[in-house]
């Protein structure tokens, strides 16, 4: 499919940030609503947007997007929210870290701890903390999804079984309305479950962009998770959830 000089400006920038609005892409380009909603049409009628109220996201669905895409949505916000995340985590402390970009930010944000152990389903995760000298790692085996480094199935669910840690982190796809925490693949959402089975605290991270994207597999309710990161409020259901099982939000400052 061709796009537009503009249009793939207009991909380009969902990309880094998430999500777009038609105000601000009128303004960016210096062209009327119209203009912009003309774009944001055709490009979700090419499948590779999705329209929400006031402008557009990534596709989302039932499949997942490439991970060299989810890798250029809003790093910036990733990197905030994944060191807030690692400051509540001390050194000399046991953890699991799932599959997701979002977790290989906080594994980044770790590397200036003392004395952890890790385990992880995440190849990417386990070569970003290999460069930590006071670092133990444990891969999981299972079987491998080669497009992101995961390792996912039930022979990885039942090793993270084996383990009692202190801490759980992990990402997820999406985040409905109903506080459900969503992602693509049955078997990873197996061993994410394990892992928070396995953990005596557990920690979502999670930027605004998966607020406004759906997944057709749950893995827990959002009122399980002990404590979410992520960089603006979430919507007033979702804040009315955690208020009422006393989840607690720690927002990201946005770094100048």
């Amino acid at each position: 499919m061709v796009h537009s000089f503009r249009q793939e400006e207009i991909l380009e920038t969902v990309r880094k940030e998430g999500k777009v609005t038609v105000d601000g892409l009128s303004k960016s380009f210096g062209v009327t609503v119209q203009t912009i909603r003309k774009d944001l049409n055709e490009l979700c009628k090419n499948g590779v947007l999705t329209r929400v109220h006031g402008g557009a996201i990534m596709s989302s669905g039932v499949k997942n997007i490439g991970y060299e895409e989810r890798r250029s949505i809003a790093p910036a916000e990733k990197q905030e929210i994944a060191d807030l995340c690692a400051s509540k985590i001390p050194d000399g402390a046991s953890l699991f870290l799932n599959i997701g970009t979002s977790t290989e930010a906080v594994a980044r944000s770790l590397l200036g701890h003392k004395n952890l152990l890790v385990i992880t389903n995440n190849l990417n995760v386990a070569n970003i903390l290999g460069s930590g000298s006071d670092f133990e790692v444990i891969v999981a085996g299972g079987v491998l999804r080669r497009a992101d480094g995961g390792l996912v199935g039930e022979v990885t669910a039942s090793f993270m079984n084996q383990f009692k840690v202190d801490f759980a982190v992990i990402g997820a796809s999406a985040l409905d309305e109903d506080g459900d925490l969503l992602d693509f693949d049955f078997r990873e959402v197996k061993v994410s479950q394990s892992i928070l089975q396995n953990a005596r605290k557990s920690y979502l991270v999670s930027d605004n962009s998966k607020f406004e994207r759906t997944a057709p597999v749950k893995i827990v309710s959002l009122k399980q998770i002990d404590v979410f990161f992520t960089d603006k409020l979430p919507p007033l259901p979702v804040i009315d959830l955690c208020r009422q099982n006393e989840v607690e939000i720690c927002i990201a400052e946005k770094k100048p």
